[in-house]
């Protein structure tokens, strides 16, 4: 029997958000090696604490083990992959390509997401494609899923078991906001959302309160970033630089007072986990910061004691 028949663990990432249960997801970033054991060595401490771990598909626009081979050694040690894709990279035919190699190698979990510009990259001159954009891939992969064949009505044989997930930034809602781009990508098969960091309680409980609203989390389960923090100088690049994050001065100025600021990092995620778990609508945590050394299985493992 082969590596992965006898090594890889049933996926369950999906039966628990369906059974209501509170899961924790991590992340990480394949490396830039052509040794496979660099990538196993990122992802060894998560295995037994995240319910499921994404694989970034070229993060920050710049090469990587590519997110479909990482995603299926993942799984061989174990692991429970999320699978990015991207629009940025790959015409419709190329993603249709990789959705069906996704199927194949039993990768269920996707999370679908447009990509950063190249510009953002090591290689600027490198030529954006975006012949696709998420809801248009959602769509695609949404009807490999339930019709079993391409938009275009081509018949796909064997079965494509996604569970097809999508990306959002929580904001204050202001008045008369409608969550539209939620609807698109719930209407084109989405059925479980990745937040951008939100390390702000308040304003969680009123973004998920104005989604109650729309019926949305009875339909699509939110698992909301957070992030690992190390230092109050890379708390104030992530609210500067990263699009999306919801970083309070409250918690910056926490992290700048701390004596050991990677541990007050650690208090601040199990705080904001006891929070969001009593929030209505919030399925979990996506924990994203460092990928290696014991941070967030620390993180993961104290939360679950809070729980248990």
């Amino acid at each position: 029997m082969s590596g992965f028949s006898q090594r890889a663990k049933p996926q369950k990432f999906r039966d628990k958000l369906k059974a209501r249960q509170f899961v924790i997801t991590a992340e990480i970033t394949p490396p830039v090696s052509c040794a496979r054991e660099d990538l196993v060595a990122l992802a060894r401490p998560l295995i037994g604490f995240a319910d499921a771990v994404n694989v970034t598909d070229g993060a920050s626009a710049q090469p990587h083990v590519s997110a479909l081979a990482a995603a299926s050694i993942l799984a061989a040690e174990g692991l429970e992959p999320i699978m990015q894709f991207v629009c940025r990279d790959k015409n419709r035919i190329a993603l249709q390509s990789e959705l069906l190699a996704a199927a194949t190698l039993n990768l269920r979990n996707l999370l679908i997401l447009r990509g950063d510009d190249p510009s953002a990259g090591d290689q600027p001159d490198a030529k954006p494609v975006f012949d696709l954009d998420p809801v248009g891939l959602m769509r695609t992969a949404q009807a490999l899923r339930d019709q079993g064949e391409f938009p275009y009505g081509r018949k796909v044989k064997g079965r494509a078991d996604f569970f097809i997930g999508a990306a959002d930034a929580p904001i204050d809602p202001p008045a008369g906001w409608k969550p539209q781009g939620l609807i698109a990508k719930m209407n084109a098969g989405a059925e479980f959302v990745q937040t951008q960091f939100c390390m702000d309680a308040g304003l969680l409980a009123r973004y998920m309160q104005r989604l109650a609203g729309h019926g949305i989390p009875e339909k699509m389960h939110f698992l909301v970033g957070i992030a690992a923090l190390k230092s109050a100088r890379s708390a104030r690049w992530m609210r500067e630089r990263l699009y999306g994050t919801i970083m309070p001065e409250r918690v910056i100025e926490r992290m700048e007072r701390a004596a050991d600021a990677p541990a007050e990092g650690r208090r601040i995620a199990l705080e904001l986990i006891e929070h969001y778990a009593k929030i209505p609508g919030v399925a979990g945590v996506h924990i994203m910061g460092p990928s290696s050394g014991e941070t967030i299985p620390e993180i993961i493992s104290q939360a679950r004691m809070l729980r248990a």
